[in-house]
């Protein structure tokens, strides 16, 4: 049986990275979101590195699912040994436009479906007594600026959710962990609409990917008696 590092919302940046950074750390990764046709270029991309991964196209809001994806992940591949929960779900509006069921799916994506996964992989992970449990936050977290209500609240509950469990589940040998990322990330969508703030790339004023998933790793290989609960990670420049 082969260790899993299961990375939920694998996208083309930050989750991609993540799933990079443990598959070179010996770990099988699991990258899961909800197109398969966007999952197997990074899938491609860890094997011909000679690294393993494997991915899992289904919907993280459906009880269903997750349900049905940590099952097969633990039975067919091994123990998931770190579950990272990177969805995203960053939409703007003002909150006189703001529709209920826009409203609701924000949250679905960035909170419950963190609920889901992370309670799934905790089942799991407690009768062992071991496992990393990290969870991506965002400015959002912190504070809800105007025209993200809806992101606001929903990243707030996934950093209540993540501190919740920490207490819960850390005395019984699993680390739970709660990351901020503050600040652009280089990414396609910033180079192409905020073309200002990409330019800061060459002053180390946004994030490399590759770096933030340096910072989980880091995370997930720290010595139990110096665990840190919450990270925040931003560029140099940037203000908080």
């Amino acid at each position: 049986m082969e260790q899993v590092a299961l990375v939920v919302g694998a996208g083309d940046a930050t989750g991609g990275a993540i799933a990079r950074r443990f598959a070179r750390g010996g770990y099988t990764a699991c990258v899961n979101r909800r197109s398969a046709d966007k999952l197997q270029p990074l899938v491609d991309q860890i094997r011909s590195q000679g690294f393993r991964a494997q991915a899992f196209a289904s919907d993280a809001r459906k009880e269903e699912d997750v349900v049905a994806m940590v099952e097969q992940i633990e039975t067919g591949i091994g123990p998931i040994e770190v579950l990272v929960f990177n969805i995203g779900a960053n939409v703007p509006s003002s909150i006189l436009d703001e529709s209920a069921k826009k409203y609701f799916k924000i949250w679905e994506m960035a909170c419950f479906a963190g609920f889901l996964c992370a309670r799934e992989v905790a089942r799991r992970m407690v009768p062992r007594g071991r496992g990393t449990i990290l969870f991506t936050g965002a400015t959002a977290s912190l504070r809800g600026s105007a025209h993200f209500a809806a992101f606001a609240g929903a990243k707030h509950a996934l950093r209540a959710l993540a501190q919740s469990m920490a207490r819960e589940l850390g005395p019984q040998g699993l680390h739970v962990a709660h990351v901020v990322v503050d600040g652009a990330i280089d990414t396609a969508f910033i180079r192409d609409n905020f073309p200002e703030r990409y330019a800061l790339k060459d002053q180390d004023g946004i994030l490399d990917p590759d770096h933030i998933a340096d910072q989980y790793w880091m995370l997930h290989d720290q010595p139990r008696d110096a665990w840190t609960h919450e990270l925040d990670l931003r560029p140099w420049m940037e203000k908080f």
